[in-house]
């Protein structure tokens, strides 16, 4: 019977029949195993395991409960889709690309020698990309079912060269590569060296460098889109999020750390492809094994779908030819070191040492070392019908992320220097035979003797080439990448009166700062404009925060819903999951936090929603652990409010050395558009929320704060008045809490966050001692520090005469400046030249200790006895304080003469 005949019959059975058939064939295939087994041994059933195997693989089918399958294309050849485009039309405008890519890096580096720049990484990605930009990428005009495309960052001259056939950058552009701040040909803008919006802010939508921000980004760009779909605040679509990362770039923990998300909440509008050229800056990935089939165990065992494109159309008449498996266990026996020789050195090479056996030889029968050379260079990733059906086997498939694993060589027709040579990555500049060699194999009619001037070729804005791929970006809704702003500010955002009641202190009760912030942010919850835009991001840490009320009356967002009756069912804080819910409770993984934190913080720009993200965290773990994230962020123009909870280096009492933190103020300096404060007070916070909320979402501008909060209690007053003068001090960093009293030698004292409580307590201790103390809250070093350096600026270079705003708030208050704060010495010292007067910094320098907030204080010389103390001297320095007065006042403080100090115990 014929194959057709026998289906037929099979489907006659009626159910009961082929009920008992299945029972027979089941038993009788188990009976084959266990004499199998019993005589031959279990080594035997292995070998007819991995034949059975090897049969399913060459068909096709691959079994789910296997991590690792053979090293062959996914998608065997009799299951490719037709090309739905002009395949010939596609390879021109690829290799035109390639062409033009290595001419601006070259023409870069030949002008300013070191500049640098990438032509190996695009070359190996040319196709990878064309399949892409002609039939899937959608454009910003597809609207909500436009795509996410994370685009590889050392491939970026690849995307300015296709946006020069475009018609988007010109010549000169190209002619600026790497040269942002004096491009040296007129008419031209320069252009960033990797995708950087804030520089190119109507181009790049992503920063993917360094690399492992772009895969872990991805992930929470696909799971936020999802989020915002589930709440209603987005129609669902058919939006997908394109990653495109290096194999190297895997090891990177940010790149793999997140890929069990994106499988457990079923993100199948997420896909990644991995350009694997098998090398990194050095030389081969995993040259002693292949990093194909380790990257498809990664994949396969967090829950992914894995496509491997790996051999190319060449391969496939000699796959089919190869009925026994030859091939395919050599296939298996071959290393990425050994692959990498022979795209490098060619057909010889290939005939000699792979086709190594009498079967594999018998296989290549009659080749020429020019069709051998050829199979060398066929690998899946430049192969456009391969790719075509491996994208199209991912957008169509449901219930899990997708990578797609394709092979291809990192210089790939870039000459004998740089193809798959292990210099491929710091080649900038071609030599002559380079360009001899690209220019035959790229098929670019240029003649020889305009060679030595490095020409870019543009076959014309009406080339069959130009048409095409215009054509394509039109059907598919516009260029790509192009970042369009959808929301430009303009929400309807709370007013002071909303925040009033946080104006009036706590009614002597003693709160913390969290408390604070917790309240605030329940009432924001419940404001019937910006409420359902608030998004709160947590790493395992509501609880700690206090935020438990919020658990009961938002939920925590989970795409399942909740599928268990939780523990603390009936209770007023019980655990809600909810497929509307708003926290995100990202368990314990700060880069995922953060970037979910991206994710919320840019919807304004991709989607035009504007989403609120507080993301709230252990301030050590924050700018410290992710702070390349938050680079990241910066760049993107991310907006949002990112909170340091138990901040301070002696505020979070008993936790010792690796959770107090002294620092995350000292690098919230480097993002220049991440503004930084440390509030001590509930009316405090709140000016800086409203004045946030206005700027950000109100104004559309292109800032994000950093603010700490803490957990210590105490009781917070209402604002002093004058109000508006306080607010505004605030904001800019600093402003007179509570002036002195009486008659005397005057001092002024900064504190910030709860030390400004030990700069009130040594008022009073200044005071038995005659001396008056204006007690001042410097709620930002940062934002005193940048004022005043622009200050010193415009007197500088333009002529002004505009004091920093640290003179102007000290005017008419004499004495000199204890500044005391819970962070590094370093962070007060920032204004040190901008004051006329004495200036002794205390600060926490060291390591963190457990123990109780006094003692901490004491061991860090930041307390109420410490500041006063130190006032003290600085006054004795001014001959208004006796040396008697200094000693006894040591003695009645209780202060210890300690020779070594805190940061060297």
């Amino acid at each position: 019977m014929t194959e057709k005949e026998l289906k037929a019959a099979f489907q006659a059975l009626s159910p009961e029949e082929k009920a008992r058939f299945l029972e027979i064939e089941n038993r009788e295939w188990l009976e084959s195993l266990e004499y199998v087994l019993k005589v031959e041994g279990p080594e035997r059933v292995e070998e007819l395991l991995r034949l059975l195997d090897e049969y399913l693989f060459r068909h096709g089918v691959y079994p789910a409960n296997r991590l690792s399958t053979p090293y062959l294309n996914t998608l065997p050849k009799e299951k490719e889709p037709p090309y739905p485009g002009d395949l010939e039309l596609e390879r021109r405008i690829a290799n035109i690309l390639r062409w033009n890519v290595a001419m601006m890096v070259t023409r870069a580096n030949k002008k300013a020698d070191g500049i640098g720049g990438h032509i190996a990484t695009y070359a190996s990605i040319a196709e990878l990309y064309e399949v892409g930009f002609n039939h899937f990428f959608r454009g910003p005009e597809a609207g909500l079912d436009r795509d996410l495309v994370f685009f590889q960052g050392h491939a970026s001259p690849g995307n300015y060269a296709r946006a020069f056939l475009e018609g988007r950058l010109k010549e000169e552009d190209l002619e600026n590569f790497r040269r942002e701040v004096h491009p040296p040909v007129p008419g031209g803008r320069g252009l960033s060296s990797y995708p950087h919006p804030w520089l190119m802010p109507d181009f790049w939508e992503f920063p993917t460098v360094s690399m492992g921000l772009g895969p872990i980004q991805a992930i929470y760009q696909a799971r936020f889109m999802r989020y915002l779909e589930d709440r209603g605040l987005k129609p669902k679509s058919s939006a997908k999020v394109w990653a495109f990362l290096g194999d190297g770039e895997h090891d990177e923990p940010e790149t793999v750390g997140a890929l069990h998300l994106a499988a457990r909440e079923n993100l199948d509008n997420l896909i990644f492809v991995v350009n694997c050229n098998l090398q990194r800056l050095d030389g081969p990935v995993r040259g002693n094994s292949k990093v194909i089939q380790e990257l498809e165990r990664l994949y396969r065992g967090a829950g992914w779908r894995v496509i491997k494109v790996v051999w190319g159309s060449a391969w496939d008449e000699l796959l089919a030819k190869d009925k026994e498996g030859h091939l395919l266990r050599r296939f298996e026996a071959l290393v990425d070191g050994e692959s990498q020789r022979y795209a490098a050195f060619g057909g010889k090479e290939l005939r000699e040492r792979f086709f190594n056996t009498p079967e594999l030889k018998k296989l290549i029968e009659g080749m020429t070392d020019e069709e051998l050379t050829e199979l060398t260079r066929s690998r899946g990733g430049h192969d456009m019908v391969k790719i075509y059906a491996a994208y199209k086997a991912a957008v169509e498939h449901r219930g899990s992320p997708v990578v797609i694993l394709a092979r291809t060589i990192k210089g790939y027709g870039m000459g004998p220097t740089v193809m798959a040579k292990n210099v491929a990555h710091q080649v900038k500049k071609l030599t002559e035979e380079d360009l001899r060699e690209a220019r035959r194999f790229l098929g670019i009619p240029i003649p020889e003797e305009k060679l030595p001037e490095l020409p870019y070729y543009h076959p014309g804005p009406d080339s069959p080439e130009v048409r095409y791929l215009l054509e394509r970006r039109k059907a598919l809704g516009g260029f790509v990448p192009e970042r369009r702003v959808r929301f430009q500010g303009g929400l309807e955002v709370p007013e002071e009166e909303f925040f009033r009641e946080f104006y009036e202190g706590s009614g002597g009760r003693e709160i913390s700062t969290t408390m604070a912030f917790v309240r605030i942010l329940a009432k924001l919850l419940r404001h019937p404009k910006i409420g359902k835009y608030i998004v709160p991001i947590v790493p395992d840490e509501a609880r700690t925060f206090g935020m438990e009320a919020l658990i009961a009356q938002v939920g925590v967002y989970s795409p399942q819903g909740q599928l268990y009756v939780p523990v603390d069912a009936g209770t007023l804080t019980a655990y809600k999951e909810s497929q509307k819910g708003q926290i995100l409770e990202e368990g314990i993984t700060e880069a995922g936090a953060m970037a979910e934190f991206i994710a919320a913080g840019t919807a304004y720009a991709h989607w035009g929603i504007p989403t609120i993200p507080f993301f709230i965290t252990y301030s050590m773990f924050g700018l410290q652990r992710i702070g390349d994230l938050v680079w990241a962020a910066a760049d993107q123009r991310t907006r949002g409010f990112f909170l340091g909870a138990t901040a301070g280096r002696t505020t979070l009492a008993g936790e010792g050395l690796q959770h107090q933190d002294g620092q995350s103020h000292v690098y919230a300096l480097a993002a220049p558009n991440l503004l930084a404060y440390d509030p001590a007070f509930a009316y405090e916070f709140a000016v800086i929320l409203e004045d946030g909320l206005r700027r950000m979402y109100g104004r559309g501008e292109d800032v994000f704060y950093y603010i700490t909060i803490e957990n210590e209690n105490y009781v917070h007053p209402p604002m002093p008045e004058p109000r508006e003068k306080v607010k505004e001090g605030i904001l800019k960093g600093l402003y007179l809490f509570r002036a002195g009293e009486g008659k005397g030698p005057k001092v002024q004292l900064f504190g910030t966050g709860p030390i400004l409580n030990e700069a009130l307590k040594a008022q009073e201790l200044l005071a038995k001692y005659g001396v008056v103390a204006d007690v001042w809250s410097a709620t930002s070093y940062k934002a005193l520090y940048v004022d005043a350096i622009e200050a010193e600026r415009e007197t500088r270079l333009l002529g002004k005469a505009r004091r920093p705003y640290v003179q102007e708030a000290l005017e008419g208050h004499e004495g000199p400046i204890v500044a005391a704060t819970d962070y590094l010495k370093a962070l007060p010292n920032l204004i040190r030249g901008y004051v006329d007067r004495p200036f002794a910094v205390l600060g926490t320098d060291g390591f963190g200790r457990s123990d109780t907030r006094e003692a901490l204080r004491d061991f860090f010389e930041v307390d109420a006895r410490h500041i006063a103390y130190t006032a003290l001297a600085l006054l004795h320095g001014e001959g208004k304080v006796t040396k008697r007065t200094l000693n006894q006042a040591r003695k009645d403080l209780g202060l210890k003469l300690e020779e070594v100090p805190p940061h060297r115990r």
